[in-house]
């Protein structure tokens, strides 16, 4: 077993008695599954870079007995190591997961060496039972000192995500900890279905992470062992470019997950898309602004003319009222807006500074009353509009915070029909921050608005001088 420390391709044919039994007509891993354990053995060469392996597949092809190989390698073949072994729900992590290593376990060659259980696999040497084991735990936001405290300095750490398209991001920023030891053997591999459009697994596939981590998408029809037939039918039946496909076959990201509210090709043809001015001058001038009063949230504030939209600021969380109000007050004379319109959430205070200065500034509440019957509620009401405003033509800046918090929302089932969005609290639960810069742009749909002809009151228009309350 040591002389297969480095390798894991050569421990897995050495392993397990292929073409006998359970094995009979299998005479090693798949191609697939070959490439990536000889790229984690070529990752081990490098003892101070953690190996950090993700792939997205279609259905079928094999990921589990990968998932089992990597955790009976690495517990063998190195003593004292330490892992995790997790998944998107408790049930995956023990009807599929948990079970499948059992399967292999039965056929490991060294299986005496170790004790399974349904929730840990460890050394049957008493004094090593505690610092030489894999575990399966569940993750929970509520519960991250499972993934925060593994550490394991100068031996061996393994590190597993099983269907990892829902794990959420604070689950995976903790785990980053475990990255911080020093002289020690990181194996962090994560598998799953591309079923998200937005969350941790896709950037390291296919987003900003990836040239973090050695990364694959597999397309079932590679697979020895998938099921050729039934992957044709579907092709068949939904078209090689359907989102069906593309999931469950070929390994790709949707074009729109099953629950998505906004089409990933609706966002990217309107991301950094240009306009000309005389296609969206003709239009109201809608600021907006999304209050941060709490953790580490960020204050926005975004303006909207007809088809254009920016981020005019973002800022760290203030309480400070006046202050935010008197930044207001200068943009909406800066772009002689028509009007501006604050997210009712922590924004009663800034409203109120606005109004006792005769602004006419109105207040948004995301869960008030729809004026559309088709909608649950007001937040509803204004992503409805905004996803038609996409689909018209509009145009987003080039910025990707922005893309992701758009891409992030999902539908809550009906049975009334009516549209519902996930919670704001549960968008940032999976997005690991609040989705300030969507809230901005959805604020400008709060209420029609008309432009203006004439300026109000206290707006100084005709000069670049800063308003104050105090002038």
């Amino acid at each position: 077993m040591a002389s297969f420390s480095g390798d894991p391709y050569s421990w897995v044919v050495f392993s397990f008695p292929w073409g006998t039994g359970d094995l009979k007509g299998h005479d090693g891993p798949d191609e697939w599954q070959t490439e990536i354990l000889q790229a984690v053995r070529d990752g081990l060469l490098t003892i101070d870079e953690a190996i950090r392996v993700a792939v997205a597949s279609g259905h079928g092809i094999g990921k589990s007995a990968l998932v089992a190989w990597l955790v009976l390698w690495a517990l063998s073949t190195f003593e004292d190591t330490m892992g995790v072994v997790t998944a998107n729900t408790d049930t995956q992590l023990k009807t599929k997961t948990w079970a499948n290593l059992a399967k292999w376990y039965r056929l490991f060659i060294a299986k005496h060496w170790f004790a399974l259980t349904a929730t840990a696999i460890y050394s049957v040497v008493p004094e090593h039972e505690k610092t030489w084991r894999v575990d399966a735990i569940p993750w929970s936001v509520n519960n991250t000192q499972a993934f925060a405290g593994l550490h394991n300095e100068g031996k061996r750490i393994l590190i597993v995500f099983d269907e990892a398209s829902t794990i959420v991001d604070e689950i995976w920023d903790v785990t980053n900890g475990a990255l911080t030891d020093t002289n020690t053997q990181i194996i962090w591999a994560v598998f799953g279905n591309p079923t998200s459009n937005s969350g941790r697994f896709k950037e390291c596939v296919v987003g900003k992470l990836k040239h973090r981590w050695k990364h694959w998408q597999i397309d079932s029809r590679q697979s020895k062992i998938a099921n050729k037939q039934f992957l044709q039918e579907l092709i068949d039946d939904y078209g090689i470019d359907s989102d069906i496909v593309k999931v469950r076959v070929r390994g790709m990201f949707p074009n729109m997950s099953v629950k998505q509210y906004f089409s990933v090709a609706d966002v990217d043809l309107a991301y950094g898309r240009s306009i000309r001015p005389d296609q969206y001058n003709y239009a109201a001038k809608i600021i907006t602004c999304d209050p941060a009063f709490e953790g580490d949230d960020m204050l926005e504030i975004g303006l909207r003319q007809g088809l254009a939209f920016q981020v005019l600021r973002t800022i760290p969380k203030n309480d400070n009222d006046i202050f935010i109000a008197t930044m207001l007050a200068n943009l909406e004379d800066e772009h002689k807006a028509d009007a501006v319109f604050v997210d009712g959430g922590f924004g009663t205070g800034i409203i109120s500074c606005g109004r006792t200065w005769g602004r006419d500034w109105q207040i948004v509440w995301f869960s008030g009353e729809s004026s559309d019957e088709g909608c649950l509620n007001k937040r509803a009401e204004m992503a409805m509009l905004c996803k038609q405003w996409l689909k018209d033509g509009g145009c987003i800046p080039a910025d990707n915070e922005l893309r992701e918090d758009i891409l992030c929302p999902e539908l809550v089932p009906r049975s009334d029909g009516k549209i519902q969005l996930e919670s704001k609290k549960d968008i940032k639960k999976r997005l690991g921050r609040s989705p300030g810069k969507l809230d901005v742009l959805l604020l400008s749909f709060a209420f029609p608005v008309s432009k203006k002809m004439v300026t109000r009151g206290m707006r100084k228009t005709d000069t670049a001088e800063a308003w104050s309350p105090f002038d």
